[in-house]
């Protein structure tokens, strides 16, 4: 029974999420595997790969034939690096512990080149951000800018209203309640 490493499509449409299964080649793409190996979500930015390396190792020792997209996932996450370290160990031309002592130094180094991607991400993504507040606040600042005419416009028309107003009203009150409305025009000013 021939074995494939594959990509099996879960998530809902146009949110494509996988799991990495060992499956025999005459199942349907998402039909029976034998075994679940790990998941790798493309959504997110680097693509989220989890993966279980020594059942991997376990399934390509076996015989397994990995599809051209999961060759590239499991190449990424080091699953043939340790099987090829494993294939000279069983020559003999290393000890499991240079292997294991390899393949420690190469994680140590992917995982670095990975945080330095997702700072670098997030570092351009502030920086966006901050453009963005930036041209945000300019914009803002014209538009007061355009309004203060306006606004100096519409107070000059109320306190000439108001004028015209308290005009109105001394005008129609007696003349004992005149020099009352006087004063209080002469306090206002």
């Amino acid at each position: 029974m021939p074995v494939k490493i594959r990509l099996q499509r879960h998530g809902k449409k146009g949110k494509p999420f996988y799991w990495v299964v060992a499956a025999d080649v005459r199942a349907k793409r998402d039909g029976k595997f034998l075994e679940k190996l790990g998941t790798y979500n493309p959504n997110t930015n680097p693509a989220t790969i989890n993966l279980d390396v020594d059942g991997s190792v376990k399934w390509l020792q076996n015989g397994a034939q990995p599809t051209d997209t999961a060759r590239a996932i499991l190449s990424y996450k080091g699953v043939l690096l340790k099987h090829h370290l494993l294939g000279g160990v069983r020559k003999g031309a290393l000890t499991e512990e240079q292997a294991e002592e390899k393949f420690n130094a190469w994680l140590e180094e992917k995982e670095q080149k990975i945080q330095d991607k997702k700072d670098g991400l997030s570092k351009a993504d502030a920086e966006a951000r901050a453009q963005a507040l930036a041209a945000e606040k300019e914009a803002n600042e014209k538009r007061a800018a355009a309004a203060l005419p306006e606004e100096e416009v519409a107070e000059k028309a109320a306190e000439e209203t108001a004028e015209a107003s308290t005009e109105e009203t001394a005008a129609e009150a007696p003349a004992e309640e005149a020099p009352a409305a006087e004063e209080a025009d002469k306090k206002e000013e």
